[in-house]
C-alpha cells in the first residue's frame, strides 16, 4: 500500500505527463539518429519507423538504468523536501508537464532540442519556484556546464566528423578509380565502425563504468577484438555480396543474400527469394527541387519556377523559352521527378466527397492517422535557395555511396539504442521520483525503476517517432546541407566518437547538438560556406537557446500556481 494515498490524483496527472514526455522524447530525439539515413535515401521513413521502434525499445528495456537518480543530474537539492515529501511529488509533476509541453511544441516547429536540457530546465524552474537550492556552479551536470555545451559539443563533433569524411574524400571519393579503392577499403571502414560502436555501447550503457573506470586496457581490447572479428566478416560475407551486386551488376541480389558469403563468387549462385530485375543501385543524389506534379498530364503549374537538377532556376513558364508552357511537355534540360504525395493528398483526398459514415471514408481516415507520420516526404524541398546550397556539394559515384550505406545504418541503429538506454531517464526520472515518494512517504536520492515503466517508455519512444518524428527528420536532414551515405556515415560515427571522448573528459554534451555539429563539419568539407544552410543552423541554435528558459518558465509558473493556490 502506498503511504501518501491522498495524492493519487497527482500520480495520475504525472503519469499522463510522463506519456507525453516519452512520446515527445521519441519524436524529437529519435529522429536525430536516423535523419541522415533518410536524407541520404539510404532508408525510407517506414523502414526507419520500424527500426526505431525496435532499437529504442531494446535500448530502454535491455540497457535502461534500473536505478535512476530521482533528480536528473542532482540539479535540485533534496533537503528542501525532507520535511514535506508530498511537495516533491508536486514539483516532479510540474517539471514533467513542462518538459512534455516544450518537447511537443519544439517538435512541431522543427526545433531539434536536447531532451536532457529540457528536463533540467524544467527542474530549475520548479526549483526556483519552491525556493530549493539549484546547482549553478561549474560542476558535472550544472546549469553553467549545460550552457557551455551549446558551443563545446558542436565544435568537437564537427572536428571528428570532418576528419572522418576527409579520409573518405581523399582516400576514396576523389581518387582516380574511386570504386576500385572503395572495394579495397570498405572492409576496414566496416570493421572500424563496428569496433567504435561496440565500445560506444559498452561505455554509454547507464549501468556501466565511466571510460576512465572501465580502463584503457579493456577499451583497447574491445576495439581490437571487434575490429578483427568484423574484418573477417566483411571479407567473407560482404565483399562477395558487393562484387556480385555492383561489379557483376546482378540486380537479383539483395542484402538478405549476404549470409551466402563465398557462394556469391560463383557464376550462378543459389539465390533464395531472388529479387526481380531492377536498378542495381539507386541515385543517392537525385534532386527533386522542383514544383510538385499535381496534374494528371504531367505538366507543371505556372505559378512556380522550374528548377533544374543542378539547382539553376530556369524561371517561370513564359519567362524562359526553354521552360514548358501550361500543359506542354517538359524540355529535355529539365529533370522532372515525381514527388510522392503528402498523406492528406494520398489518403484523405480520394474519399473527401463521401459522407463521413461511409466505410471507405472511415478507412481512409484510419490509414491517415496511422500512417501520416511515416509517409511524408522528408527528402525533397521546393526551395530555390536550398537547391543552390545543395548544388555546391560535390557529387560522387553512387556505387561508392552504396557501399557505405551499411555502415551508416549500423551507426544510426547504435546511436538509437544508446539514446533509448540513456535518455529514457529524462522521461522516467521525474515519474520515478514522484512514484517512489508516493509509495514510501520519504524522499530518497535514488530509487529503483520498475521494469514495466521502462517497457512503457520504450514503446512510447518508438511511437513518438512514428507519428511525429518527421518534423525533426526534415530539420536535421537535407535542410542543412546535401546529404549522402558517405556524409551520413561520417556524421553518425563522428557523433559517436564525440560522445565517447566527452564521457572521458567529463563534458556535458547532447546527442542532438553533437549531430548538428557533425553535420556542419561535414558540410564545410565542401570548402564552400555556401554549401551550408546557415539560416537553418541559426533556427536550430535558437531552439537550443529557448529550451532552458522556456521549459523553466513553464515549470516555474505551474509550480508557483500549484503551491500558492487558495483553498478552504
Amino acid at each position: 500500500m502506498a503511504v501518501l494515498t491522498q495524492y493519487s490524483w497527482i500520480i495520475a496527472l504525472i503519469s499522463i505527463a510522463f506519456c507525453f514526455s516519452a512520446f515527445g522524447n521519441g519524436a524529437n530525439d529519435v529522429a536525430n539518429s536516423y535523419a541522415t539515413s533518410v536524407a541520404a535515401r539510404t532508408l525510407t521513413m517506414p523502414q526507419v519507423g520500424f527500426l526505431s521502434a525496435i532499437t529504442e525499445f531494446v535500448g530502454a528495456v535491455a540497457l535502461g538504468a534500473r536505478v535512476t537518480g530521482t533528480i536528473k543530474n542532482g540539479i535540485i537539492n533534496l533537503d528542501r523536501f525532507v520535511a514535506t515529501p508530498a511537495t516533491l511529488i508536486l514539483i516532479m509533476g510540474c517539471a514533467e508537464t513542462a518538459s512534455a509541453t516544450w518537447l511537443m511544441v519544439a517538435t512541431r516547429f522543427g526545433f531539434p532540442v536536447s531532451t536532457t536540457q529540457t528536463i533540467v530546465g524544467a527542474l530549475v524552474g520548479s526549483g526556483i519556484a519552491c525556493q530549493a537550492k539549484i546547482k549553478w556552479g561549474w560542476a558535472s551536470g550544472s546549469v553553467s556546464q549545460i550552457a557551455a555545451s551549446w558551443g563545446i559539443a558542436p565544435m568537437i563533433a564537427a572536428g571528428f566528423s570532418a576528419i572522418l569524411f576527409a579520409t573518405l574524400k581523399y582516400g576514396v571519393l576523389e581518387r582516380k578509380d574511386s570504386f576500385k579503392w572503395a572495394l579495397r577499403l570498405i572492409p576496414l571502414y566496416l570493421a572500424f565502425t563496428a569496433s567504435i560502436l561496440a565500445l560506444f555501447i559498452v561505455i554509454e550503457a547507464p549501468t556501466s563504468d565511466s571510460l576512465e573506470e572501465f580502463g584503457a586496457g579493456k577499451a583497447v581490447g574491445i576495439i581490437l577484438g571487434v575490429f578483427a572479428g568484423a574484418l573477417i566478416i566483411a571479407y567473407v560475407f560482404f565483399l562477395p555480396y558487393f562484387h556480385r551486386r555492383l561489379v557483376k551488376e546482378d540486380s537479383r541480389v539483395r542484402a538478405r543474400h549476404i549470409p551466402l558469403g563465398p557462394l556469391l563468387w560463383r557464376e550462378d549462385p543459389p539465390l533464395y527469394w531472388p529479387a526481380k530485375d531492377g536498378e542495381i543501385v539507386k541515385d543517392y543524389y537525385a534532386k527533386s527541387h522542383i514544383v510538385r506534379q499535381n496534374r494528371s498530364d504531367g505538366s507543371l503549374p505556372t505559378d512556380s519556377p522550374v528548377i533544374e537538377a543542378n539547382g539553376t532556376s530556369l524561371g517561370k513558364p513564359g519567362e524562359n523559352p526553354s521552360v514548358m508552357e501550361k500543359g506542354g511537355p517538359a524540355p529535355a534540360s529539365v529533370k522532372i521527378i515525381a514527388i510522392p504525395p503528402e498523406p492528406e493528398e494520398r489518403f484523405l483526398a480520394p474519399t473527401n466527397h463521401l459522407p463521413w459514415y461511409k466505410p471507405a471514408r472511415i478507412w481512409s481516415i484510419v490509414k491517415y492517422v496511422l500512417l501520416q507520420g511515416v509517409t511524408r516526404d522528408c527528402v525533397n524541398y521546393h526551395s530555390e535557395a536550398l537547391a543552390k546550397t545543395h548544388a555546391l556539394a560535390k557529387v560522387y559515384d553512387n556505387r561508392v555511396e552504396h557501399l557505405w550505406t551499411y555502415a551508416q545504418v549500423a551507426s544510426a541503429m547504435m546511436m538509437s539504442i544508446a539514446h533509448g538506454s540513456n535518455d529514457v531517464a529524462n522521461a522516467v526520472g521525474p515519474w520515478v521520483a514522484a512514484y517512489n515518494t508516493y509509495q514510501n512517504g520519504i524522499v530518497e536520492a535514488r530509487a529503483d525503476t520498475p521494469v514495466w515503466i521502462l517497457v512503457v517508455a520504450g514503446a512510447l519512444l518508438g511511437l513518438g517517432f512514428w507519428f511525429f518524428g518527421y518534423h525533426i527528420i526534415r530539420a536535421m536532414g537535407n535542410r542543412i546541407t546535401q546529404m549522402s551515405p558517405t556524409r551520413g556515415f561520417s556524421i553518425e560515427l563522428g557523433a559517436a566518437i564525440t560522445v565517447l571522448v566527452a564521457s572521458r573528459l567529463g563534458l556535458p554534451i547532447s546527442t542532438t547538438q553533437t549531430l548538428v555539429g557533425a553535420t556542419m563539419g561535414v558540410a564545410l568539407m565542401n570548402y564552400d560556406l555556401g554549401a551550408v544552410n546557415w539560416r537553418q543552423l541559426a533556427w536550430i541554435f535558437g531552439g537550443w537557446l529557448l529550451t532552458l528558459p522556456v521549459a523553466g518558465l513553464i515549470a516555474g509558473l505551474l509550480t508557483a500556481m500549484a503551491l500558492n493556490t487558495p483553498h478552504f
